[in-house]
C-alpha cells in the first residue's frame, strides 16, 4: 500500500473531516503509542498503519483491505 492509497482508504472510511482528525489523534498502541501520522513519519509502512487504523477503530473485517484496493488474498 503506497502513502496515496493509505490516505484514499482513510477518506473512503471515515469522510475527508474526520480521517483527518482520525489520522493526526487516534493513538494506535499497537504501534507503540503513535498516532497514524507519527507511525508513518516513523517510516512504518502505510499498510501496517492502515490495519492498525482498522483495528483501533473497530472496521470490519471485510473492509480492511481498503477502500478501493483490491481484497488481499486469505491464507
Amino acid at each position: 500500500m503506497r502513502l496515496s492509497e493509505f490516505r484514499q482508504a482513510v477518506a473512503d472510511e471515515f469522510g475527508d473531516a474526520y480521517g483527518q482528525v482520525v489520522t493526526s489523534d487516534l493513538i494506535l498502541v499497537d504501534l507503540g503509542d503513535r498516532t497514524p501520522e507519527q507511525a508513518l513519519k516513523a517510516g512504518i509502512s502505510p499498510r501496517e498503519v492502515w490495519l492498525a487504523v482498522c483495528r483501533a477503530a473497530d472496521v470490519p473485517r471485510e473492509r480492511w483491505h481498503g477502500a478501493g484496493l483490491p481484497a488481499q488474498p486469505r491464507g
